[in-house]
């Protein structure tokens, strides 16, 4: 732990892992706040490609912040062993939290969806694609708005440029990055599309029992709807799945013409409503 943090910050109880640190609550004496403190160890950091991203993710972050959607940045630590990063402090369940317990309504999935893609929009507008868009990665402030969190996989696209690297969760990874392609900015939108199933399904539309079975059926690209599942969901819901879960990238919605989406609009009231 870098001693200018010290001098700052008292360090208080771990809260969560992210991919490569640690999070902890942390207490800021001159404000009185509470903060989140993302801590890495950089010494097993060998590979350069972590440790690129490890470089990368306070960048990206300060990049992105202030955005009502993505979890901001307030202050950075480094020396030759670790870094800290402080941030907002969020409530300590996620999405994920929220999904094992019950399947959303098309409102309350909608209106979740809208600040997700907001948050998405935002990213790419300033060509940073997250690659890790999964429910243990949103969490909620103090009046539940949606917070994307852990920018560690994220990267910088150059605009109309692709990218490489198998990155990402196996539930919730686009087609084109298990095949090996380059890829851009909408696999994030594919990744939340299957956020936006599992919301209104209470279970993912590409499953299997290991990693190997999952990326083999997300590789199938078999969309379906089973009528005992999805007959409360308006068939708004379905179309904007369709275009956000859709193998083809070129017809692939943006995050952008999601949030355009009638679905999305009308706060996912159906047009019979």
């Amino acid at each position: 732990m870098c001693e200018a943090f010290k001098n700052n910050y008292q360090l208080c109880e771990e809260i969560g892992r992210g991919k490569f640190g640690t999070i902890s609550r942390c207490f800021h004496p001159i404000s009185g706040s509470f903060f989140a403190c993302k801590t890495i160890d950089k010494r097993p950091l060998t590979d350069p490609t972590d440790r690129e991203c490890l470089e990368n993710e306070p960048k990206i972050m300060t990049l992105l912040s202030p955005h009502p959607n993505i979890v901001k940045i307030l202050d950075v630590f480094e020396n030759d062993d670790s870094l800290s990063m402080v941030m907002e402090l969020c409530e300590p369940f996620t999405l994920y939290d929220k999904i094992v317990q019950r399947t959303f309504s098309d409102g309350e999935a909608a209106s979740l969806m809208k600040q997700l893609l907001e948050a998405l929009s935002h990213c790419h507008k300033l060509g940073v694609v997250h690659r890790d868009v999964k429910p243990e990665n949103l969490l909620f402030d103090g009046r539940n708005n949606l917070k994307v969190a852990d920018f560690g996989s994220a990267v910088w696209l150059p605009e109309g440029r692709c990218i490489g690297g198998v990155v990402g969760t196996p539930y919730y990874i686009a087609p084109e990055v298990l095949m090996g392609r380059e890829y851009n900015e909408k696999v994030d939108v594919w990744s939340a599309g299957v956020i936006l199933y599992i919301m209104l399904a209470g279970v993912p539309p590409f499953y299997g029992e290991s990693a190997a079975e999952i990326f083999e059926a997300v590789l199938r690209g078999n969309l379906r709807f089973p009528t005992r599942i999805f007959r409360t969901v308006s068939p708004e819901a379905k179309d904007l799945l369709r275009k956000m879960i859709c193998r083809d990238v070129s017809k692939r919605f943006s995050a952008d013409q999601a949030l355009r989406h009638p679905w999305i609009q009308n706060g996912g009231e159906s047009a019979e409503e």
